[in-house]
């Protein structure tokens, strides 16, 4: 399914700034010293270097442009461009772009590659930091997204309920559907009580392990920067090995705590079954809502977690069955 078009202020367009040095490749240097001297640039470094066509071919930094000789082209002194944006491209790429690249100013360019000028270093923070707000509130389930952090805090009551009760009534449904699974095991908890000794550690920590997991692959899926394949697989064994060693760090304790040892293996199991299915619960949520064109943050938090703790549960009682 197609993504909804970005909104133009949260696109490499709407931070565009165009007051930067630009200069021909066949100019000589003293007339863009000159022009540099008579010219209103938002920032003075490096210039911008373009063809007859007005297309990005290189930049040089304004300290060795005042250095060289006059009467030399800039094309001399040229170096290649950084990596370039559209102007389309989302404004948390184009952070990103920066980051990735250390560049303090991120160049923007047309479907013709035509220089239309940079996204600068105030708009990269600005970007940053209102990315991560927005990627905070919802991993916490708030969903209005319009208000900053700081915003949010002086919403009337009312108002912040509206924004915090959807997820949180999601999250109670899935709480009547836990006691609805656990239920269903009543016979054997009053059997052996010591089963629920081990619930909450094991939802927990499949809660952790998912959490995680989301942290660390909910942005790289909204920007399509890995296969959902490889990453999957890399979870899913990530998230094996950590239930595995929990497990069998679980193994001790729960005989410590008298369980018999069919029910610190089935403990055991469960860790690590719950590890892998926490952990590919955390990235295919937020991938399925990237692929709905949604922001795959909404995926995150209360939906991931209901999910995660069913799935843990009937994990956990499918283990004591077979095992305990």
């Amino acid at each position: 399914m197609n993504r909804p078009p970005t909104p133009i202020a949260e696109t490499a367009r709407g931070h565009l700034e165009p007051r930067v040095p630009i200069g021909r490749e066949g100019e000589p240097v003293a007339e863009m010293v000159a022009r540099l001297s008579t010219e209103h640039h938002a920032s003075l470094d490096p210039v911008w270097v373009v063809d007859e066509a007005g297309r990005l071919m290189g930049v040089v930094p304004t300290a060795e442009l005042l250095a060289a000789a006059r009467d030399i082209p800039l094309g001399s002194l040229m170096r290649p461009p950084p990596p370039t944006v559209d102007a389309e491209t989302d404004q948390e790429r184009v952070a990103i772009v920066a980051h990735q690249h250390r560049l303090a100013a991120v160049p923007v360019v047309d479907a013709e590659r035509r220089f239309l000028g940079v996204v600068p270093p105030t708009a990269l923070v600005d970007v940053l930091l209102r990315e991560h707000e927005e990627d905070l509130r919802r991993f916490a389930g708030i969903v209005d997204s319009a208000n900053h952090a700081t915003g949010a805090l002086a919403l009337p009551p009312v108002r912040r309920v509206v924004n915090r009760l959807p997820w949180l009534l999601v999250g109670l449904a899935g709480s009547i559907l836990a006691a609805g699974v656990m239920a269903g095991f009543e016979s054997r908890l009053q059997a052996e009580v010591a089963i629920s000794f081990f619930v909450p550690a094991i939802v927990y920590l499949a809660d952790a392990i998912g959490t995680q997991t989301e942290a660390v692959a909910v942005r790289g899926l909204s920007l399509e920067q890995a296969p959902l394949g490889r990453v999957l697989r890399g979870e899913l064994a990530t998230g094996a090995i950590l239930g595995s060693l929990l497990g069998l760090a679980m193994i001790p304790a729960a005989a410590w705590l008298g369980a018999s040892p069919g029910l610190a293996a089935a403990v055991a199991v469960a860790l690590f079954a719950a590890g892998a299915t926490a952990s590919s619960v955390g990235l295919v949520f937020p991938w399925i809502l990237s692929r709905l064109g949604l922001d795959p943050a909404y995926g995150s938090g209360p939906v991931a977690t209901v999910v995660q703790d069913l799935l843990t549960l009937l994990v956990y009682f499918a283990c004591v069955v077979a095992f305990a």
